[in-house]
């Protein structure tokens, strides 16, 4: 839509480079072209506005198959305005002055135009293939030939008009039938499906078979190589004994020697000791015998000088030395008690000195 201003009665037309404007003023063509911008007065001119962009027309219809089928067509058909003043002068591209917007619906005009055109054609093809072809090879065939009927259609260029692509999206029946077409695939589908599964699970019997097997053989080479460990550990064990025995008798009959040496040595030196013992001890007796025989004869000698010293002493004197002697042998008196019978005794003996000599 162009984009129009007003200022004091007069109005302003600016347009996009996209759309081609032709301004007519009292039947007499003043501008055209895409893109224009001028001043107009609105009660004179007499505006149109033809869009020459590519436009896309989406378009959706039914068609009928050989076999009687529904079928649903999804299209894009993209298109151009080549020739505005042709295009201007067939359909109602003008535009309010006041406010740039169409007066009428030349686009939707286009639309109906080009849709009834591909539907024709589309019909027309669909009409003589079965619905399975349709749907395997139906895309490309109504493309085809959906493209050449409108580029053969003599409407399009007496409008100015000009195909640029056509693209078919989809050919689809109806829902019911569509599921009845897939059933059999899902089925084929599922049986494949079915079939890998079977065949996966064989594989995984057969390897877990063959994994079962290696294990199975795994233990028996295992149990194999653990009896031969437990003969190599009888016989380690064995020999182990073996040489413990010969090195404990070779160790009992080194300690054996080594007792009876030591045994020997020790009675050599109890021997020994005994014999220097027994040498000291003889030589210690032969001295002290040898002592006490010199001490006797010494003791004799003094005793003999000691009588011969005394044989010529008087007796009186002997007595006194006797007294003497005792008296120095006594042990301390710090008092002396005497009875009345020992004085007397004693005052007798002093009153008769013969009697005691006597007795």
């Amino acid at each position: 839509m162009a984009d129009i201003t007003r200022r004091f009665g007069w109005r302003h037309l600016r347009g996009a480079p996209t759309a081609h404007v032709r301004h007519h003023r009292s039947g007499r063509l003043v501008h055209d072209g895409p893109g224009l911008s001028f001043w107009y007065r609105s009660l004179t001119a007499a505006l149109s506005e033809v869009p020459v962009d590519d436009r896309e027309l989406a378009m959706t219809f039914h068609a009928r198959t050989s076999d009687f089928q529904d079928v649903a067509v999804q299209a894009t058909v993209t298109y151009r305005v080549v020739d505005p003043a042709i295009a201007a002068a067939r359909l109602d591209f003008s535009v309010d002055p006041d406010t740039g917007a169409w007066r009428g619906t030349p686009l939707e005009q286009l639309g109906s135009l080009l849709t009834e055109t591909a539907q024709q054609h589309a019909l027309d093809v669909l009409a003589r293939t079965s619905l399975a072809s349709a749907l395997v090879d139906g895309v490309a065939a109504v493309r085809e030939r959906i493209a050449g009927g409108l580029a053969a259609e003599p409407r399009l260029p007496a409008t100015g008009i000009e195909v640029v692509a056509v693209r078919v999206v989809a050919l689809r029946p109806e829902p019911e039938v569509e599921r009845a077409l897939r059933t059999p695939a899902r089925e084929q589908i599922q049986q494949d499906a079915d079939k890998a599964t079977y065949e996966r699970r064989a594989v995984a019997v057969e390897r877990e078979r063959a994994i079962a097997e290696n294990e199975l053989a795994s233990q028996i080479e295992l149990a194999r190589r653990e009896e031969q460990l437990v003969d190599q550990r009888g016989t380690n064990a064995r020999r182990e004994a073996e040489e413990h025995a010969a090195a404990d008798a070779v160790r009992a009959g080194a300690e054996a020697a080594r007792t009876v040496r030591l045994a020997e040595a020790e009675a050599t030196r109890a021997l020994r000791l005994a014999e220097a013992e027994a040498t000291r001890k003889v030589r210690l007796a032969g001295a002290e015998a040898q002592a006490e025989r010199e001490v006797g004869a010494a003791r004799a000698e003094a005793q003999a000088a000691w009588l011969r010293v005394h044989a010529d002493v008087d007796v009186s004197t002997l007595h006194a030395l006797t007294g003497t002697r005792l008296a120095e042998n006594l042990p301390r008196i710090d008092s002396v008690t005497v009875s009345p019978d020992v004085l007397t005794g004693l005052l007798a003996k002093l009153g008769n000195p013969d009697a005691g000599d006597e007795r």
